[in-house]
């Protein structure tokens, strides 16, 4: 079942960019006076088609939907009645031809505009920016950075919940400064800048782990180690676990904390365990081998039980973040611009060496990110689409032939010398941008693959 609900948040967030990416360069091109041929969603075979309109224009979904096309009339492409001419898309002036190719990411920047807006009026329900235990010997201990500390700025931008910090700490050590001022208050109410030094970062550093690699994680209520649900089928149903059992060691090691138990759980995977049990007054002992799964690349355990919870705890460590209609727009506005400069920060990092290709993912690690985020709730999601449709519109606006950004690029030297590029040039170009982006694909599923297959 969860297998088809992340297929089914894929298959939607991939429809929903798609339709307005193209549909952006249909209207455009419709305003422009341009025939539209085909507006299609998918590559391949046609599933379904439908023709609609004066001009007949074809609707088509089909049977491979990672991408789409808007099909215009075009003398390159085929014969064109001499009535017809003036609405081909190779007769209209280089700026009209621009717009129309433009269009298309601009459509994504506005969809990831109207995304976040939704998302910031809505609400945000997370976790307060207060830091749990820090790792001793990192930038954070260095820093002087406690348990407690509640986080309130990173470079003078305002924290409110942990999910800003960890934006502002990363899309700032992207630029890769010596170091951050992040401004705390401690648990006694005292308020301090502390100077988080990050001389000691590498470039295959800034991932999604980066908080962990400096030191720091969010503050957790202290859970004992008590079972409030057991998983059917997980290993921890076939050991014989059951709902209020209490662990009380592992193999040997007395615990106290839920913390401890999936510390030991996440670092044997296959292994045998044996665990020392309180049911009902009596102690007992039961064997459990935890599954190993891959997450993030790495192989950990995990026996499919879950902790007894104190509600009001987990109450006093969120946070409800929800903006006015006009102060929600112009946060949507400036988390777009953002999100579209760091996104081309990091690419642009990583063609200079300086950020790991790690981060490029592909179409699998997507879609288990669009799973996990509708499984979380709706705001999550939102986000989640947000953020994949700036994504979008960063990455064809890259100038790479037979991208939207290589012919904007065609366009400009067009502008620029006062006549378009000769047909050889641009043949020559399609196959290198093809050949660019084939290797950006495999590169992206290759390391999808590494994730879940690690090593």
């Amino acid at each position: 079942m969860t297998f088809l609900f992340t297929i089914a948040a894929f298959v939607v967030a991939l429809g929903l960019l798609i339709v307005f990416h193209e549909f952006g360069h249909y209207l455009v091109a419709r305003w422009c006076g341009v025939k539209v041929l085909r507006f299609s969603i998918g590559f391949g075979h046609p599933l379904m088609r439908k023709q609609v309109g004066k001009d007949q224009t074809e609707w088509v979904i089909a049977a491979f939907p990672l991408g789409g096309y808007v099909k215009m009339l075009d003398e390159r492409e085929g014969t064109v009645a001499p009535e017809e001419l003036s609405r081909s898309f190779n007769r209209q002036p280089v700026l009209q031809r621009f717009a129309i190719v433009a269009a298309g990411p601009v459509a994504n920047f506005l969809l990831a505009i109207v995304l976040y807006w939704l998302l910031f009026m809505l609400g945000i329900s997370a976790m307060k920016p207060v830091l749990g235990p820090v790792a001793p010997a990192t930038p954070a201990a260095f820093a002087g950075l406690e348990q407690g500390d509640t986080l309130r700025r990173i470079e003078g931008e305002p924290v409110e919940t942990w999910q800003d910090a960890r934006w502002l700490l990363l899309s700032h050590a992207v630029d890769r400064p010596p170091s951050l001022a992040v401004e705390v208050t401690d648990i006694h109410g005292q308020t301090g800048l502390r100077r988080l030094d990050l001389s000691s970062i590498q470039a295959d550093d800034l991932d999604g782990e980066f908080l962990k690699k400096i030191g720091l994680s969010s503050y957790q209520p202290e859970v004992k180690p008590v079972i409030s649900q057991v998983i059917p089928d997980s290993a921890g149903s076939r050991a014989g676990l059951l709902p209020g059992d209490e662990i009380l060691a592992v193999n040997g090691r007395k615990i106290s904390l839920w913390q401890d138990l999936v510390q030991q759980v996440r670092d044997r995977p296959g292994s045998s365990l044996m665990l020392e049990i309180r049911r009902d007054g009596a102690v007992i002992d039961k064997e459990v081998v935890p599954d190993s799964v891959t997450e993030n690349g790495e192989k950990i355990g995990k026996i499919g039980i879950a902790p007894r919870i104190d509600s009001d705890e987990i109450e006093k460590l969120l946070i409800e973040v929800r903006y006015p209609l006009g102060s929600a727009f112009a946060k949507a506005i400036n988390k777009t611009w953002e999100t579209s400069k760091f996104t081309l920060q990091m690419f642009g990092k990583m063609l200079a060496g300086e950020v790991s290709w790690k981060n490029v993912s592909g179409p699998i690690t997507i879609a288990d990110y669009a799973g996990k985020s509708a499984q979380m709730g709706l705001s999550p999601y939102l986000g989640f689409l947000a953020l994949i449709s700036v994504s979008l519109g960063v990455l064809n606006l890259l100038p790479i032939p037979v991208l939207d950004g290589g012919h904007l690029m065609y366009y400009v030297i067009e502008i620029v010398k006062g006549s378009p590029l000769s047909a050889k040039a641009m043949e020559i170009g399609q196959q290198v941008g093809m050949a660019l982006l084939f290797a950006l694909m495999a590169f992206a599923i290759y390391n999808d693959i590494n994730r879940l297959i690690p090593g």
